[in-house]
């Protein structure tokens, strides 16, 4: 079918777009119900029955995309002469209702490391609706055996086997991510860390660690010609600070739960702006 190849060709090309539906429809319309389309910001693909009702749709999906609207929409046409019209009359007697839903650009992360954590954080997130990428430079970590708990997974998930300079996939990772440093060596941790801030494409770099090993990385970074604003890109530790625990379950739903945050936020940065506004002065210093 035309529209669902349309909604994977956006969401591989990681741009938004509105799947419409035909409701309902009393009378005579152009289209059945279940009729479908899908419209981008330069594109539309299949039919919902044109004329004013498919005009008024596309003119509506545009906007929504525009504002980066989130939540499902339903409209309402009577196909009168008498009904008002934006583009041209449309008679054909009925009445039709479409629903408008979003189809956002979904959340990207990259985990860097699939050892205890790492693997046991991919297990968490493939139950969403995300691209995850998995990179590590030692291939036992990313057997199809290892990996077999994902096998039913949600998320896109894509394998990154790089035995030298794992560091060239900050690279290649779509516009938006967000990239997590937890590897089994420090000093592949570091190079990564110098990727990652010098990508600014990247949403967020969270960077497991202790504050002994962060202050480590802070110099060398620093050395290495980087900015202290570069090098504040950086998060650490990560997770939620009141969620106590070293084991890796624990540790992978701390980070887990302060990713779902970061996604909230891009959804509805409106409200995180207003959470972010009344938060007291010393709970934002503790964010910072």
């Amino acid at each position: 079918m035309e529209w669902m190849k349309a909604a994977q060709q956006l969401r591989t090309g990681r741009r938004p777009g509105v799947l419409v539906t035909v409701m309902s429809v009393r009378g005579h319309a152009p289209r059945e119900a279940g009729a479908k389309m899908v419209v981008a910001s330069d594109n539309v693909w299949s039919t919902v029955g044109g004329g004013n009702l498919e005009s008024v749709a596309v003119e509506r999906c545009r906007a929504m995309i525009a504002d980066g609207v989130v939540e499902p929409e339903v409209l309402e046409f009577a196909l009168s002469d008498k009904a008002p019209y934006q583009h041209g009359v449309q008679c054909c007697g009925g009445e039709v209702k479409l629903l408008l839903e979003p189809l956002p650009v979904v959340p990207s992360v990259a985990i860097f490391g699939v050892g205890h954590v790492g693997l046991e954080l991919a297990r968490i997130l493939a139950r969403h609706d995300i691209e995850l990428h998995l990179v590590d430079s030692r291939p036992d970590q990313l057997t199809a055996s290892r990996l077999a708990v994902l096998d039913d997974a949600v998320a896109q998930v894509h394998v990154h086997q790089v035995p030298l300079l794992p560091e060239l996939v900050v690279g290649e990772l779509p516009p938006g991510t967000h990239a997590l440093v937890m590897t089994h060596d420090h000093a592949e941790d570091a190079a990564l860390c110098d990727a990652a801030i010098r990508n600014e494409q990247l949403a967020t770099i969270g960077l497991i660690g202790s504050q002994a090993k962060w202050a480590r990385f802070r110099r060398k970074l620093a050395e290495d010609g980087n900015s202290s604003k570069a090098i504040d890109r950086i998060t650490t530790p990560i997770g939620l600070p009141d969620l106590p625990g070293k084991e890796p379950a624990v540790i992978a739903v701390s980070v887990a739960a302060w990713l779902l945050q970061q996604f909230s936020a891009e959804r509805h940065p409106a409200s995180a702006r207003s959470a972010e506004r009344r938060s007291t002065p010393a709970q934002r210093e503790a964010k910072a």
